[in-house]
């Protein structure tokens, strides 16, 4: 029996090619020592029917492209030095629409001052944008540095593109976030400088993303309570048939920033953040539910090639 792509996920094949690779190190970006600090690169590949929702311009397709790039910078704690961007379009594709993705992808190089360097272009049946982004940094976060006890904190408030991507009406924080997600790079840094013990962005939901950062022998436990869902959130998913745990802990797409950090350090932050829970060495992955229900978390998040 021959086992396809989609019977392992996008996940599995990344295992593959790190254990095929020793000069892979498995984290949000690459680090390569440079000169007198290191280099932090980073790829995403955006595909306009799995990555654009319908109703997202050109214009913010562009601004995505360099926005899930910058986040994994932004997860290393690092500056961003430089960005290059491939695309791939239909040979039917109008030039002002072409203008108008550009144009997204010059805008958010701007607002994260980091200049747009080269890059190619090629024929396509749909948008394909690939985008790489590099970074300095001289102590770049890890993704499993953390110890027992360390706290679990966030920026921001998750699951808002979750929900936003199933909304129909415009201009809220829902699909705000969905259309135009913002790279966490100042609150990167500065949560470095702090002396938080890991990091990553939360890109394919929360849950995921603590099992990407979890390593043998520990656990994390999150509280619901700490999320601080809004009734608003809760009453909006209702509505939609959604069950809002679901769409806040295995959808992502917020950017925000997950990471570890130890209680003593925890005072330094001078940014928004909410502390979710703790390191234990319980080895799973669990949240405490409203009602004081402990439920352990399934690795349910995003996955490419595997089929709903």
């Amino acid at each position: 029996m021959t086992l396809n792509v989609s019977d392992i996920g996008e996940k599995e094949l990344i295992k593959y090619i790190v254990s095929n690779c020793s000069t892979i190190i498995p984290d949000d970006a690459a680090i390569s020592k440079f000169n007198n600090t290191n280099l932090i690169s980073t790829t995403d590949l955006l595909i306009q029917s799995r990555h654009f929702p319908e109703n997202m311009s050109y214009f913010e397709m562009g601004f995505k492209a360099v926005s899930v790039n910058v986040s994994d910078l932004a997860a290393m704690g690092s500056k961003p030095h430089a960005f290059l961007l491939a695309i791939a379009i239909p040979k039917d594709f109008a030039v002002d629409y072409f203008k108008e993705m550009v144009d997204g992808v010059l805008d958010a190089c701007n607002f994260y001052n980091i200049p747009l360097i080269g890059g190619d272009t090629n024929e396509a049946s749909e948008i394909i944008i690939s985008g790489t982004a590099l970074g300095l940094c001289d102590a770049p976060l890890r993704l499993d540095a953390y110890n027992k006890g360390d706290l679990i904190a966030i920026t921001g408030n998750i699951g808002f593109a979750a929900l936003g991507f199933n909304l129909k009406s415009h201009n809220n924080i829902y699909t705000n976030k969905a259309l135009k997600p913002i790279a966490r790079i100042n609150e990167g840094i500065k949560i470095k400088e702090a002396g938080a013990t890991s990091a990553t962005d939360i890109t394919d939901g929360l849950a995921s993303e603590l099992y990407t950062m979890k390593k043998e022998g520990f656990g994390f436990r999150i509280y619901e309570e700490m999320l601080e869902i809004s009734e608003e959130y809760k009453n909006i998913a209702s509505e939609l048939g959604l069950n809002y745990l679901d769409l806040i802990l295995n959808i992502g797409e917020d950017f925000e920033l997950l990471f570890t950090i130890s209680k003593e350090n925890i005072e330094k932050l001078d940014i928004d953040y909410k502390v979710i829970g703790e390191v234990t060495s319980t080895d799973t992955v669990e949240i405490v539910l409203s009602n004081g229900f402990i439920d352990e978390i399934k690795n349910k998040g995003y996955e490419h090639y595997v089929s709903e």
